[in-house]
């Protein structure tokens, strides 16, 4: 794995990226020779015209991590590969087309797209076939040895056994005279240096996965461990970079005070946050004005009541305010008066809110809320203060959430399908405690990026 502004990457993804890339400049250069011998004019070296296919290729990429193909998804399925690419070329040729309107000078002739349109989606595809054949998956999974053998070991291990994981397991060393849950673990006792079966293994890393470190803790193993050059790491911080949220089963308070992170109050990044804020709110809401009309009407049209519906929200630091979105729920969604949770298929919605949900346009309305500074673009997803108190009480941390701005889109939205439990309160949480942690600009930027590919494939829609 590596870490980019504090957020893990796995190599094979940034390799596969850095190739694609490759593949893209190629092919806004064939374009360029094509249609240059099709119209008889001179074919320039190469340098002459290296900035359109930069450029090209620069926005063709943001536009496939935007639709996620490189989620594992479109990993582990050539269709889906497929799909996501068309989709990223279609949205990178609308963004070029603007580019060379604004700057003809640095991007390709429109022309030339007719050309890089069909290589910018074969060249990458096949580039990915045969990576696939000539490497496999295996190859780029890191060898992690285990020490412990229970309940957390066992997580571990169905973690492994996943299709889209990215490490495998060397083994299993049981820490304890207790029964091992696992199969196949060995005992300490049975090894003479640990540091030779690591060795021996040809794990690349060492996880502490103890039930009960106090007293427990192999420090004289672990030294002899890191100082072989193998990574060692424990449970929470593991799974926290193999799963891209906090694993709330495995942390403690201690872990949130010694570990990394947290530094979302930084000035800087407040401030180049707000700054961004206001000016996206703006644009959202002056280019959106024409859709919110038209889906005001259909409101309207579709059942009686206010178009804009409003409603109390907790927000940063926990001080409510009032949230702002287009009505997709009949007026009487909540006649009794107390707060209930949207559940999948709920009937409460009308036909025009069905929609309105699926597309997240009812959820447009809410720039005003981040041009007012009461909220942020991304950030967790606001909760209301009968839900955050029922939730506070059920699940460790959840106030913790509250030290960033909620936020229109976040985290947990582009990696966990819409829910409206207490587990799914508890899952949910577990990305937004990843997002506090680890905030930077560059995350924000990649869950802007994968908000594209929730909106176009709106799985879980509520």
């Amino acid at each position: 794995m590596f870490r980019l502004f504090k957020h893990y990457i796995p190599r094979v993804v940034l390799l596969m990226a850095l190739l694609d890339f490759l593949a893209l400049f190629l092919a806004a250069e064939i374009a360029w020779v094509l249609r240059a011998t099709q119209i008889g004019m001179v074919v320039e070296p190469l340098v002459e015209r290296l900035w359109p296919g930069v450029i090209f290729a620069v926005v063709t990429q943001l536009g496939m991590v935007a639709v996620g193909y490189y989620s594992p998804e479109a990993l582990q399925s050539g269709r889906t590969s497929l799909m996501r690419q068309l989709a990223a070329v279609s949205l990178a040729v609308i963004l070029l087309s603007t580019l060379y309107f604004l700057f003809p000078s640095v991007a390709l002739w429109r022309s030339n797209l007719a050309f890089a349109m069909p290589l910018a989606i074969l060249l990458p595809l096949i580039l990915r076939s045969i990576f696939a054949l000539a490497v496999g998956v295996d190859a780029f999974r890191r060898r992690v040895l285990v020490l412990g053998a229970g309940k957390r070991a066992a997580r571990i291990a169905d973690l492994a056994a996943h299709p889209q994981a990215r490490f495998s397991i060397a083994g299993f060393v049981n820490m304890t005279d207790a029964e091992p849950v696992v199969p196949g673990a060995v005992h300490r006792a049975s090894l003479d240096l640990l540091s030779d079966h690591v060795v021996a293994l040809g794990a690349g890393e060492v996880v502490l996965a103890l039930e009960e470190r106090r007293g427990a803790l192999p420090l004289a193993d672990l030294l002899r461990v890191k100082t072989t050059g193998v990574h060692v790491n424990e449970i929470s911080s593991f799974l926290e970079r193999e799963t891209g949220r906090v694993d709330l089963a495995t942390v403690s308070p201690s872990w949130f005070i010694f570990s990394d992170g947290f530094t979302a109050g930084q000035r800087i990044s407040k401030v180049a946050k707000r700054f961004f804020d206001i000016i996206a709110s703006v644009a959202v809401l002056l280019l959106m004005a024409p859709l919110l009309l038209l889906a005001a009407i259909a409101i309207r049209v579709d059942s009686r009541g206010p178009v804009f519906y409003r409603q109390i929200r907790v927000g940063l630091f926990g001080v409510p305010y009032r949230i702002i979105k287009l009505r997709s729920m009949r007026t009487d969604a909540e006649a009794a008066g107390q707060a209930v949770w949207a559940s999948e298929d709920d009937p409460r919605i009308t036909r025009v809110g069905r929609f309105l949900r699926a597309t997240r346009i009812d959820e447009v309305p809410q720039a005003w809320n981040v041009l007012k500074g009461e909220m942020s673009f991304v950030g967790p997803r606001p909760e209301r203060p009968e839900f955050v108190s029922e939730l506070e009480a059920a699940i460790p941390y959840y106030a913790e959430r509250h030290m960033v701005k909620p936020g229109l889109t976040g985290w947990a939205q582009v990696n966990y399908p819409y829910g409206a439990s207490i587990e799914d309160g508890r899952a949910k949480l577990e990305y937004d405690l990843y997002y506090v942690k680890n905030y930077t600009p560059f995350l924000d930027i990649l869950i802007l990026l994968q908000t594209i590919r929730v909106v176009l494939w709106p799985d879980g829609a509520r």
